[in-house]
């Protein structure tokens, strides 16, 4: 259906305020927009207040004083759908809303919208010349005093807070206790004392900063943005990478026509909506990639969090190319795509000085004729300055996918390389992944072949810290996951209990049960998600290691069944005629579990599930795998242990 747009009469009261409302389709979420002196805005949810009178505006260097006089006002409702070319979630999306844009001034307008699922604004600017931002508010203000639920970045030595990997714990906290110096990333969650909750983030993030929040010890959060980079100096030290030592006093130079990101508030009654919810990418900017046809999503693997500590091999394991035929031929053997090669396989300042126990050459040839493509890791910096020249070597050797990482900043600068890094591979048909990273925020949409990034506190840190335990793990769908994919990198085969569990360089293992990793290869989104256990146990138990290899990265639908932020999630997912369902839950087990399985179509279908074992809460390896015929009036039946999992395969019966 094509937007209808139609016009509005402004409304004035004897203050000569002007008052807007919108609503969304299904009107239970309200906006009130106000513009008077300043703007504001407050939002309503089946008639209560959620957000109360909060400011906003956008600030320009040498236009400080434009006055707010609203001169051309347009309401349109739209009711399209998107198709997602590499669905890391569901194919088609329905893209549903209603729109109230405006301008402001004679150079500014705006635009809000409000969906069913949440509301999100974005400044537009009309400026013949370039121009630079000095500052945008955003000042959130809300009923009460609700907790949220956030990641604050920790200050490093030598650098500002701007300086972060977006990889921290989460916490909770009551509002109040947010104060100027809490550096708040994005996304975050609000919780009221009686629902929905709000999820805070952005979309369409280029050209400009990103957003965090700090507080007031009040009930509002308040926007703060990185400055522009004034001076920089290179890091060095065993991953060398840029920092900024001074910066500029305004945040973005930039067109002086252009549309700006997306403020997006993510509105929930159940918590299963954060975890199934398409806004991000909905507001991103289409693609700029004509041709996707070679984008080949899929599973890989990597060998650096278990430290390449290979047994039962007739070779001296570590970066050489006996390893990396190793790891190709257990590629194979289980359906996976490709391998990564990670840190280690060259000098990390000259991709082109490859290191000497490596014969790419022989390497590239022995990956082709397997029919596996390879992947490899850069820094960030070193790709910047070798662009054009690595990406030629790495088509030479058939490479299909690089990481680049340590990049740890989203000002300005930073969001520029992003873009800048995504269409030069684009153009050498590569795919791409940030480590290091801000959170995707829609970039997968406008660039289809950056698949994935991190931006998460994920399985990494097993090896030196207890962070990624489940119930950080079970908050993720709830928060990270909403902004777009994240390579959590899961698949670790040796696995501790509360109890037992330590993190150990070159023994690494995870937190909660074997099957609480198989589920994130459902339930955790990732078009190339990547299997980071050890393939010398994966080859040991091939029934896991075969389950794990048929799991799809891409969706034709999704459905989360059930979940509680920080508890447990349940998700269903859809590949072509096969269903498959995964689970997951924290420490606080949820004991016996009856999931219906209407969602499927009619016929019979092959369960292939994989559970926790009888004794998983004392040796957290423990699993079975289980076959039987099942239905859509059938119940699957499976008990939710503390740190726990599990993965159901359905394969619809020719």
């Amino acid at each position: 259906m094509k937007p209808i747009a139609f016009f509005i009469m402004i409304i004035l009261s004897q203050a000569l305020r002007a008052q807007y409302v919108l609503s969304s389709p299904d009107k239970k979420i309200t906006m009130k927009i106000t513009a008077d002196k300043n703007l504001q805005f407050s939002l309503l949810y089946n008639d209560k207040e959620i957000l109360s009178p909060s400011s906003i505006g956008l600030i320009v260097k040498g236009y400080e004083k434009l006055s707010v006089r609203v001169s051309q006002v347009k309401k349109r409702s739209v009711s399209n759908t998107i198709t997602n070319p590499i669905p890391e979630r569901r194919k088609i999306i329905s893209d549903i809303y209603n729109e109230l844009s405006f301008k402001i001034s004679s150079s500014l307008g705006l635009e809000f919208r409000a969906y069913n699922d949440g509301i999100a604004y974005r400044w537009i600017s009309f400026f013949r010349d370039s121009i630079r931002i000095t500052n945008e508010i955003c000042k959130l203000n809300f009923p009460g005093n609700p907790h949220i639920i956030f990641q604050e970045t920790e200050a490093r030595p030598g650098v500002d807070r701007f300086h972060t990997s977006f990889e921290d714990p989460y916490q909770t906290k009551a509002i109040d206790s947010i104060s100027r110096e809490n550096y708040l990333y994005t996304p975050l969650l609000v919780i009221p004392d009686s629902r929905p909750k709000m999820l805070l983030t952005e979309s369409d993030l280029e050209e400009y900063p990103g957003i965090f929040f700090t507080g007031k010890n009040d009930n509002s959060l308040n926007a703060s943005f990185a400055a522009y980079p004034r001076t920089e100096k290179l890091n060095e030290g065993e991953f060398p990478q840029t920092v900024i030592t001074n910066r500029e006093n305004f945040l973005a130079s930039c067109s002086g026509t252009r549309t700006f990101p997306w403020r997006l508030m993510i509105i929930a009654e159940k918590d299963t909506t954060l975890a199934s919810s398409d806004l991000v990418y909905r507001l991103a900017s289409p693609s700029r990639v004509p041709d996707i046809s070679w984008i080949n999503p899929g599973q890989g693997t990597d060998e650096w969090i278990i430290g390449i500590s290979l047994f039962n091999v007739p070779f001296k394991a570590g970066i050489n190319t006996e390893t990396y035929k190793y790891y190709i031929d257990f590629a194979k053997k289980f359906g996976l795509e490709r391998i990564m090669l990670d840190a280690g396989w060259s000098d990390t300042k000259d991709l082109f000085k490859i290191n000497p126990d490596l014969d790419m050459n022989e390497l590239s040839a022995y990956a082709r004729q397997s029919g596996i493509k390879l992947s490899m890791w850069t820094l960030a910096y070193t790709l910047d300055q070798q662009l054009e020249k690595a990406l030629e070597q790495f088509s030479r050797w058939g490479v299909d996918f690089i990481m680049t990482d340590f990049m740890d900043r989203d000002d300005q600068k930073m969001v520029q390389f992003y873009h800048r890094i995504a269409k030069a591979c684009a153009e050498k048909k590569i795919m791409v992944m940030f480590h290091g990273a801000f959170k995707t925020a829609g970039f997968n949409r406008t660039w289809p072949n950056a698949v994935t990034r991190e931006g998460v506190l994920g399985s990494e840190y097993n090896i030196w810290s207890a962070k990624a335990t489940p119930d950080h793990n079970v908050t993720l769908p709830f928060i990270r996951m909403a902004a777009g994919p994240m390579d959590y990198e899961p698949g670790l085969l040796d696995n501790g209990t509360k109890q037992n569990f330590r993190p150990i360089s070159g023994k690494v293992m995870s937190q909660g049960t074997r099957c609480h990793q198989l589920a994130m290869f459902l339930v955790y989104e990732s078009p190339i998600q990547i299997f980071s256990g050890n393939p010398s146990q994966g080859l040991m138990e091939p029934l896991f290691m075969e389950l794990l290899g048929t799991v799809p990265t891409t969706w034709d639908e999704t459905i989360v069944l059930e979940g509680k932020v920080g508890e447990y999630i349940i998700t269903a997912r859809k590949k072509g005629d096969d269903w498959f369902v995964g689970g997951m839950t924290g420490w606080e087990k949820k004991g016996p579990k009856e999931i219906s399985l209407a969602f499927l179509d009619n016929g019979r279908y092959t369960a292939t599930i994989c559970t926790d074992g009888i004794n998983a809460e004392i040796n957290a390896t423990d699993y079975r795998i289980d076959q039987k015929e099942v239905g859509k009036t059938d119940l699957l039946n499976t008990e939710m242990k503390s740190g726990g999992g599990f993965l159901v395969r359905l394969r619809k019966i020719k």
